[in-house]
């Protein structure tokens, strides 16, 4: 539902009456009041036209109006009349009183108003840093940060990312997002690093698919935002990761790193990008003329509009408080409108001075109301300025969560899994959870969450990994949680620590020291281990973090970023509902003074490039026979080992029994042996054969069965492969021989070179 438009067009309806009332002899045409309305308000007319006759009735005044952007603290409704200024924004954290979608479209809406009431009814844009979901309102569905997207791989997810968080920043009125972030973050001491989807540009070049969420098929379609590319460029490149920092690379290493994802961007139709705060070689990019006008503007062929960082104008001449030269340079850099929060009656005085003394000329002050009305046309802001109420309920909704959901699970990245712990058995008795990470909406977001610098605890409805674990196992199993791991002892099948990084945005976040665990952790993971139980690690982090001296005494470790609000994807993985299918964004260092390490580079990384583990074959199958990747099966059953790490086993398997599986990935070089975890406690003899595609398609090996000592006494056997295969198929595993006896219980099985 609309608001109804402003007394204006009711003035008009009076005044054509009282005319029919007062002129009874003359017959107006339907035309003519048609004919009232100025070109730039016909939606019929082109766009380019309107723009042109919109500009051409503008004065200075309103066309620097145009260029300004304030925090909505910063100013009142009167002011967006007064000074007719083209956009607000709200900073991280700053929202309405509530905090709940309606309020933020009540409030949008009141401003909203108040533009349109200036002398050409010119609507405001409302921009928003909406980097992982419509992360400052409260109940609002929260993505995994870009790191954790990186390592999906998965373009086509984060396009429904980017379509779902569109969706829900409609809702609160809110036309204009600060995102995606297409920094290639190349030093981890960076506090923005998990705002990266990776070390290597084609990572973020890929994932250049949330511009195409956000934006849909064009801006006016219901439910679309305007996205912006950011921050432009170099700002994952500065020396030492410092943020804001200088970025001491030779151009040609910035257009092979940095750039390329900008210009996947551009060719999205991107509606705006957003400066860095950084250096290049010393020059700030805000004052930055041949990055901005030569290589964005006329070399990538962007047409939209440009913007500042908040209040990065002041850092051009590294002295505080802005001044008229400030404007001047950035201005005539390229910079179409200006992010000044609170000083943005300074800069309108200082921008119309310039433009009067002739330091900025009248053609650029047009081109960039050019850019800035395009996009408003565009957006269909002039037509329907007001909130579309019909997507204020899909803030958090059902829908958009089950999509994070599935982005967790697939941004899990394994990097050790010793002896097949993981997944875990859901029915596996006792399982102990610990860690200040495992029962913490907040932790588990990071910043950018609600607040600007994120904050630990309750800060936002979701689903912790702790509550994500409870959900994934049996009614059968007590799952015990004690912060700081105290009350474990060896009656507990595993033990799971969520442990990390606590909530941090952009220089607050710069680590030029350790990257190491805090104590707190430390002394978790000694109570876990001390107990004699696997220790499965849970890493929230915002980045890799310096663990190689902890490793090895940690049974299992999975990387879980920082995965927002949907905790239920990261016990998704640890219990084998869905198997894991991350691999590593960035090289993991062996130490923090590898810092940085990259790629190709020649240092020697704890876990490399692209890295991710997955489970042992038939473990993939443990409690959930209809998991995606178990296919069907006829005669066995599950049921539990005995031995610790073994989790659960095929059993009861006799002469016609099989196990079947599906997206077997054999690679392009075909595996020369297969290894079978069995346990036997039979008089008969047989074998089981792995089958191609179909229960009695070719034999792929063949395994003989015979007694092991008992039905949990297990041993590995490792046969060659009788027939070559390569990429994906279909695997059955086939019990022949022993007249109908059971013959074997069957616990994993593996291919190798």
């Amino acid at each position: 539902m609309r608001w109804p438009h402003p007394p204006r067009w009711r003035g008009r309806l009076l005044l054509a009456a009282a005319t029919l009332l007062t002129t009874t002899v003359v017959s107006v045409p339907a035309s003519a009041s048609a004919a009232v309305e100025p070109p730039y308000k016909d939606p019929s007319r082109p766009i380019p036209e309107r723009v042109e006759d919109l500009l051409g009735r503008m004065t200075l005044d309103e066309k620097i109006g145009q260029m300004t952007q304030a925090e909505r603290n910063g100013v009142s409704n009167a002011d967006l009349t007064t000074y007719g200024l083209g956009s607000l924004l709200s900073g991280g954290g700053s929202a309405p009183s509530p905090n709940t979608a309606s309020a933020w479209a009540d409030m949008y809406d009141g401003f909203q108003r108040s533009a349109m009431a200036t002398r050409l009814g010119i609507p405001m844009i409302y921009g928003v840093d909406a980097v992982h979901g419509h992360n400052n309102v409260h109940g609002a569905t929260i993505f995994p940060h870009n790191i954790g997207l990186g390592a999906t791989r998965d373009p086509g997810l984060v396009q429904r990312i980017g379509k779902a968080t569109a969706e829900e920043v409609s809702g609160t009125g809110i036309d204009w997002d600060f995102a995606p972030c297409l920094c290639v973050a190349r030093n981890d001491r960076w506090g923005r690093t998990y705002e990266s989807y990776g070390e290597k540009p084609e990572i973020a070049t890929s994932m250049t698919t949330l511009i195409t969420g956000l934006q849909g098929a064009k801006l006016s379609d219901p439910g679309s935002v305007m996205a912006t590319a950011k921050h432009y460029v170099g700002d994952g490149g500065t020396t030492g990761g410092k943020d804001q920092g200088n970025t001491e690379v030779s151009e040609a290493e910035l257009r092979a790193t940095h750039l390329p994802p900008f210009r996947e961007a551009v060719a999205k139709n991107v509606g705006s990008v957003m400066i860095s705060y950084s250096s290049w070689n010393g020059t700030k990019l805000h004052g930055h003329s041949y990055l901005i006008n030569d290589v964005l503007k006329k070399e990538l062929g962007f047409k939209g509009l440009v913007i500042s960082d908040w209040n990065a104008i002041d850092q051009i001449d590294g002295q505080p408080g802005f001044t008229t030269a400030e404007v001047r340079t950035s201005i005539n850099a390229g910079l179409d409108m200006i992010m000044v929060p609170h000083e943005w009656r300074t800069f309108i005085s200082m921008l119309k001075s310039e433009v009067q003394a002739g330091g900025v000329p009248m053609s650029r002050i047009d081109d960039a109301n050019r850019r800035i009305l395009t996009k408003k046309f565009e957006l269909g802001l002039f037509e329907k300025p007001y909130t579309d109420r019909s997507y204020t309920g899909t803030v958090g909704s059902a829908e958009h969560r089950e999509v994070a959901r599935e982005a967790v699970r697939k941004s899990q990245v394994l990097l050790k899994n010793k002896h097949g712990v993981l997944p875990l058995p859901k029915t596996a008795g006792k399982v102990f959870v610990a860690g200040k990470s495992a029962d913490d909406i907040g932790n588990q977001s990071g910043g950018w969450t609600i607040d600007w610098q994120g904050k630990s605890g309750p800060i936002t409805p979701g689903t912790t990994v702790l509550q994500g674990i409870r959900s994934a196992v049996s009614s059968s199993t007590t799952v015990t949680y004690d912060r700081k791991g105290d009350g474990i002892d060896g009656s507990y099948k595993a033990a799971i620590a969520v442990v990390g990084e606590t909530p941090y945005a952009e220089g607050q976040g710069d680590r030029p020291g350790g990257l190491g665990l805090d104590s707190e952790d430390l002394d978790t993971l000694a109570r876990l281990k001390a107990s004699g139980v696997p220790v499965v690690v849970v890493l929230v982090s915002g980045r890799p973090m310096d663990i190689a001296s902890e490793l090895p005494s940690w049974d299992a470790l999975v990387a879980a970023w920082l995965p927002g609000t949907e905790g239920g994807g990261v016990a998704d993985i640890l219990f084998g509902d869905h198997k894991p299918t991350g691999k590593l964004p960035v090289t993991w260092m062996k130490s923090a003074s590898q810092q940085p390490i990259n790629d190709g580079d020649g240092k020697e990384a704890l876990f490399s490039y692209g890295h991710g583990e997955g489970f042992p074959l038939t473990q993939q199958a443990y409690d959930v026979i209809g998991a995606a990747y178990f296919d069907e099966q006829r005669g066995v059953q599950l049921e539990r080992c005995s031995d610790a790490g073994c989790g659960q086993n095929v059993g009861w398997i006799a002469e016609g029994d099989y196990v079947g599986y599906h997206d077997v990935d054999f690679g392009s070089s075909a595996p020369t042996q297969v290894t079978t975890r069995i346990a036997s406690g039979s008089g008969a003899t047989g074998a089981l054969e792995y089958r191609l595609d179909s229960p009695t398609g070719p034999v792929l090996g063949t395994v003989p069965t015979s007694n092991t000592g008992g039905w949990q006494s297990w041993t590995s056997r490792t046969v060659d492969m009788s027939r070559s295969v390569t990429g994906v198929h279909k695997v059955y595993v086939v019990a022949t021989g022993g007249g109908g006896a059971d013959l074997v219980n069957l616990n994993w099985f593996q291919f190798g070179r």
